[in-house]
């Protein structure tokens, strides 16, 4: 769940690890615009799209060290508290140590839409004239701190932890930064490090009692995001009740997000990322295949109401910031429960085989194939794309 967040200043930490670029030097004039290329500025909210998706890509497994690391609000707490970001904008004292700042401060400010804000506007790269240099150390330092995050993610659903690289930087990510409360603010240590991935591979040795028990979290981490797309993301601001509550404004990437935030289920349900069909160690191909009337049908309707509900996002009215009470939205809203409905059956359905052995065996199989093909996957392309955009960022000055 997004929160919206007022931006209190917190007490500062210790520095970000050393090894990525400089973006600033002491005898700049920060509340100057920057010497750069419109060219590069393109790029990075090119790269920003790009990493957008990824990051998108993983929410239907927000579930571990997202949520434990508070990785997901620090990330991508939305919308922008924008009044509060202008003014740290403007504030040179406030980010003399944007590195220690950035691990603190409230995370209304922060991640994906910290960086929206200061590249975009109405949709398109803002000019590269009214970027200023403050503006510029300031995406730097929050660019680095997503590379950070993003490398944080792989590292902890690695089972074989084969980056050292990544591994070095999501033990010192989780040694230095602060869990965060329900207003988007620092609070307490995130505890020690964890392998997601080889506690859902091996049932018992982590949040997973069994190997159905970790079947079962794939279905109810794509229920989450369905719910959220559909009552949160568009319902708010289609009711009425929040029109403020919009995502990725600045960029019109809305509809975007959605979909791609619905993609992360198939991917999950299908068993590999960018899969079309079900794969043979996917949850709806064993479904399918199962011998089981039920579940067979089930499965079935899940994969037809998938690409109804992602066929009624692609459909609405663009952009969702300008068009959010179009009747269009509502017909997505509509297909997103639909959706939600039919996980919900096949969820049912398959708690009632708790305890069978040959259901427990499938189901490891299934895990071990989720963890490599969807989480680690995604989380690894997430990683390399938020290096990517880091690096177009820190290039946009000259």
């Amino acid at each position: 769940m997004k929160r919206k967040n007022l931006l209190k200043m917190a007490a500062l930490a210790v520095v970000l690890s050393t090894g990525f670029a400089s973006c600033s030097s002491d005898d700049e004039d920060n509340n100057s615009t920057i010497e750069g290329s419109q060219a590069a500025l393109n790029q990075a909210c090119d790269d920003w799209k790009k990493a957008r998706a990824n990051w998108e890509n993983t929410e239907a497994f927000l579930f571990g060290a997202a949520d434990v690391y508070s990785i997901d609000p620090h990330t991508d707490t939305w919308p922008v508290a924008a009044n509060d970001l202008a003014d740290v904008l403007r504030d040179e004292k406030a980010m003399s140590n944007l590195d220690n700042f950035i691990k603190t401060a409230n995370s209304g400010i922060l991640g994906y839409h910290g960086l929206e804000y200061v590249l975009f506007r109405q949709g398109q790269p803002r000019q590269i004239s009214q970027i200023t240099n403050l503006e510029y150390n300031y995406i730097c330092a929050v660019a680095k701190d997503l590379y950070n995050a993003t490398a944080t993610l792989e590292a902890a659903w690695d089972p074989k932890e084969s980056n050292a690289e990544r591994h070095k930087i999501a033990l010192n990510y989780v040694a230095t930064h602060n869990a965060i409360n329900d207003d988007g603010d620092a609070e307490g240590s995130l505890g020690s490090f964890q392998n997601f991935g080889k506690a859902f591979k091996n049932p018992g040795t982590g949040d997973w009692a069994t190997a159905l028990d970790a079947t079962l979290e794939i279905i109810s981490g794509c229920q989450d995001i369905i719910g959220e797309v559909g009552d949160s993301k568009i319902g708010l601001p289609y009711t009425g009740e929040d029109a403020t509550y919009i995502e990725s404004p600045y960029a019109y990437n809305s509809i975007t997000d959605f979909y791609d935030n619905i993609i992360s289920c198939k991917n999950a349900l299908f068993g590999q990322m960018g899969a079309t069909t079900p794969t043979q160690q996917s949850l709806i191909y064993f479904c399918q295949n199962a011998g089981n009337a039920t579940l067979s049908s089930q499965a079935n309707k899940v994969v037809t109401q998938l690409e109804t509900a992602l066929s009624k996002i692609k459909a609405m009215k663009s952009p969702f910031a300008l068009y959010y009470s179009d009747p269009s939205c509502k017909v997505a809203i509509d297909a997103l429960g639909d959706l939600d409905e039919a996980l919900g059956a096949l969820s049912e359905t398959l708690s009632g085989y708790a305890g069978n052995s040959t259901v427990e065996a499938q189901c490891r199989v299934i895990n071990d194939n989720y963890v490599d093909q969807v989480v680690l996957a995604t989380y690894r392309t997430l990683a390399d794309n938020a290096w990517k955009l880091y690096q177009s960022i820190v290039n946009i000055k000259k």
